[in-house]
């Protein structure tokens, strides 16, 4: 089994080529819909959400109000340490269970958009970085996905900043440009990832 770290910050274009991989044939293994199943109605993680933060975090049917809890812990290291207290270990369980299920032949592509924020490099056989300026990032957060401007600056100086991302990359895919551009980078890494994988075996 191979292990991959993938991660990008916000607009890098990370999800497109986490998608490409899969369909090539690695194992996705996705930490953000992880963190979104763990605290589905009716989880324990969800009932550690709501005994620590109360009962106003939830919507009124009973699911989880992500942008009242972003309110909380968004700002407060200390209410966010808090939430990554539960989640976490809970996404880290999951994931573990998939990648088990995966196979001993299989490229398992872990993608987890803070990897280097959370120290996470050394759970990894290689890092894949997927970089792109600020200023693209932001322009595809505004654009594409009609953020505020002030929003997405915001969300983009909350993560590690380029530098530290790069240096913890084994492998990078530049993505300032348009897709056609993207694919021969993601097939080439792909060619990386058997020929490694294989030699391994």
């Amino acid at each position: 089994m191979l292990r991959l770290g993938l991660t990008g910050g916000i607009g890098s274009g990370k999800s497109e080529v986490a998608r490409l991989l899969s369909s090539y044939g690695a194992v996705l293994i996705d930490s953000d819909r992880i963190a979104r199943e763990v605290v589905e109605p009716g989880t324990p993680g969800l009932a550690a959400v709501v005994a620590e933060f109360g009962p106003g975090v939830l919507t009124a049917d009973g699911a989880l109000d992500r942008p009242k809890l972003g309110g909380i812990v968004f700002g407060d290291p200390g209410r966010l340490k808090a939430l990554n207290a539960i989640v976490h270990p809970l996404v880290r369980a999951r994931s573990a269970e998939l990648e088990a299920g995966a196979g001993q032949d299989a490229i398992v592509v872990h993608d987890v958009p803070l990897l280097v924020e959370n120290g996470m490099t050394g759970l990894f056989d290689l890092v894949l970085v997927v970089d792109a300026s600020s200023e693209t990032r932001l322009d595809r957060l505004v654009k594409r996905r009609g953020m505020e401007r002030d929003e997405a600056l915001a969300r983009m100086a909350a993560q590690a900043d380029r530098d530290e991302r790069l240096a913890a990359a084994d492998l990078v895919i530049a993505n300032d440009g348009p897709l056609e551009k993207l694919k021969p980078q993601v097939n080439e890494v792909w060619r990386e990832l058997t020929a490694r994988a294989a030699a391994g075996r």
